[in-house]
């Protein structure tokens, strides 16, 4: 496992060169203890974790709570956590790059708040790339608040005929998937 860094890339390769294709996108979170009036009675956070892809800098499709899988169905969003609470992953996204539509050619993975609430109310943020035996292959955990409602985390990206991963950590202002186009073209 390869502890990424912002900006750093990782090329999406087996051991022996083999192109990984199926992978999984794993979210997590927990509320930051001190969020909230004098860090009691706050609510639960509900982060959504978001694939949008892309193909020539436009919109292709995107997948998350209310749209469970992109067209193609390369991605696939496994349900909804509305608090973050418990051990693991509380969003995970399948992707198949074997079903990828040939003109995408990024998919980008981020979080944001539904409720609005900036990224600096939650704690122990990180995403994970697995494959497809459960082999954890890298994370990207985020440090320090964000006062943002919206994290880019990561993106997918065709290079040649293989498949990339950066880790980017940038904070967005957006609070819904559909609402997020505009503010994703910077990273594209």
């Amino acid at each position: 496992m390869i502890e990424l860094t912002k900006g750093q890339e990782l090329a999406l390769t087996a051991d022996d060169g083999a192109p990984l294709t199926r992978l999984q996108l794993g979210v997590g979170w927990d509320k930051e203890p001190t969020a909230g009036f004098i860090g009691s009675g706050a609510p639960d956070i509900d982060l959504d974790a978001s694939a949008v892809q892309f193909a020539g800098g436009q919109l292709f499709d995107l997948a998350f709570y209310n749209n469970l899988q992109t067209r193609d169905g390369s991605v696939v969003h496994l349900g909804d956590n509305k608090t973050g609470r418990g051990e693991g992953d509380d969003e995970v996204l399948t992707v198949d790059l074997t079903k990828v539509y040939g003109k995408v050619d990024t998919i980008v993975l981020f979080v944001s708040s539904y409720q609005g609430h900036t990224l600096e109310w939650i704690a122990n943020a990180y995403c994970r790339l697995v494959d497809d035996r459960d082999v954890e292959l890298a994370r990207f955990r985020l440090t320090g608040g964000v006062p943002e409602t919206g994290l880019v985390m990561a993106k997918l990206f065709r290079d040649g005929e293989q498949w990339r991963l950066r880790a980017l950590g940038e904070g967005i202002a957006v609070k819904v998937p559909t609402e997020s186009v505009e503010a994703l073209q910077p990273y594209l």
